[in-house]
């Protein structure tokens, strides 16, 4: 069938505006979703609120009470750069996830590792840090043992609930019996009292510990588990944020920000002197 000019016209016409259309429509989803990211309700509010957990040395108390940390210096120079106040928001390490999806804040910067696991709920940025796990070890309760005898179900691990090491110790270790408890330095407390024979936590904690009480703690292997890197947490569908924290933390790299921090928590103890031991 052969179309007139004015059918084929407005055919063409047709097209063309539709092809306008497209761009236009694609823009405004875009500025509508950039206007819903928390970038936006962060910039409103004049405050970035940061949901962590309390270990050393990532996020501790000082001797007055007040925060301090690596992920206090990270908190407060990302606030800083954001032009807005920085509110760290305590929480248990079990509730921490739920709590950012349930908008209580706005990410969370607490040496959290990336898991595939986690991933199904949460985004990560790029990392920020990178650590890795060991073991640290009762020495009269475990002096001689090989990374076997570990594997026994005489053997009890002390652990924080719901952080790495309470997934990863049942698969090195299936035989042993695991406690759980709320902080990392509750369970090295346990194995310090005698109380559980080994605990699994990300360095440099074991390395301080057993420096700290050389008799009774040692580092029983020179092996690091499950080493990656800890990102920011945020919720999904927030492109624009994502977006920024990436290249925060991709700036904060490159000046060598981010390594002269972690260098001053991780690598020396110029600050235990103002953490009670």
């Amino acid at each position: 069938m052969r179309l007139s000019r004015r059918t084929l016209g407005v055919a063409l016409a047709g097209a063309v505006a539709l092809t306008s259309a497209v761009p236009a429509l694609a823009q405004q989803a875009s500025q509508a979703l950039s206007s819903e990211s928390v970038i936006e309700t962060i910039k409103k509010r004049g405050v970035i609120k940061i949901g962590l957990s309390l270990f050393v040395p990532w996020s501790m108390r000082d001797k007055t009470g007040e925060l301090i940390g690596f992920e206090l210096d990270v908190g407060r120079k990302l606030a800083e750069d954001m032009g807005v106040e920085a509110e760290f928001l305590v929480t248990s390490w079990d509730g921490i996830i739920p709590a950012l999806v349930a908008g209580k804040f706005d990410a969370i910067i607490s040496g959290m590792s990336v898991t595939a696991q986690r991933n199904l709920t949460i985004n990560f940025t790029d990392p920020y840090a990178y650590s890795g796990l060991t073991v640290l070890a009762n020495r009269q309760m475990t002096e001689g043992f090989t990374l076997e005898d570990f594997n026994n179900e005489d053997v009890v691990f002390a652990t924080r609930r719901g952080a790495t090491p309470a997934v990863l110790i049942p698969e090195l270790f299936p035989k042993a019996q695991m406690l759980q408890f709320d902080e990392d330095r509750a369970a090295a407390q346990e194995v310090l009292n005698g109380n559980a024979h080994a605990t699994m936590a990300a360095q440099p904690t074991p390395n301080r510990e057993s420096a700290n009480y050389p008799d009774t703690l040692y580092v029983p292997f020179d092996k690091l588990w499950d080493p990656r890197g800890e990102a920011f947490a945020i919720r999904k569908g927030d492109p624009d944020a994502l977006n920024y924290f990436n290249n925060w933390i991709s700036h904060s790299w490159r000046i060598g920000w981010l390594k002269e921090r972690h260098d001053y928590w991780f690598k020396t103890t110029d600050w235990a002197d103002q953490v009670s031991q």
